[in-house]
């Protein structure tokens, strides 16, 4: 399986489809996705094989680094390059 994100004018996720890989064009099922739905598609990675991330509605794709990026989360302390993900604070269990 393939799969696609279709994305808007603000390079913002608004869908994910599934391809097909045994498309008789070879392409996945992306040039149907163009004939029949139009839009902008980008190929994601369910095992996050590109594009860093798996997309999901409401990440963004960065050209810049070929990303699918997650919504800023609230609380954050950076970023980090090397995943594109948002790093989150370390949160120590409270004791026994």
């Amino acid at each position: 399986m393939s799969h696609f994100a279709e994305i808007n004018s603000q390079n913002k996720v608004i869908r994910v489809l599934v391809g097909d890989n045994n498309d008789p064009a070879g392409d996945e099922g992306y040039q149907w996705l163009l004939d029949n739905l139009g839009g902008t598609w980008i190929k994601t990675s369910y095992n996050n094989n590109i594009r860093f991330n798996f997309a999901g509605i409401g990440y963004s794709y960065d050209e810049a680094r070929d990303a699918f990026i997650a919504p800023e989360p609230e609380g954050n302390i950076g970023f980090d390059e090397a995943t594109c993900q948002w790093i989150m604070p370390k949160v120590e269990p409270l004791g026994n």
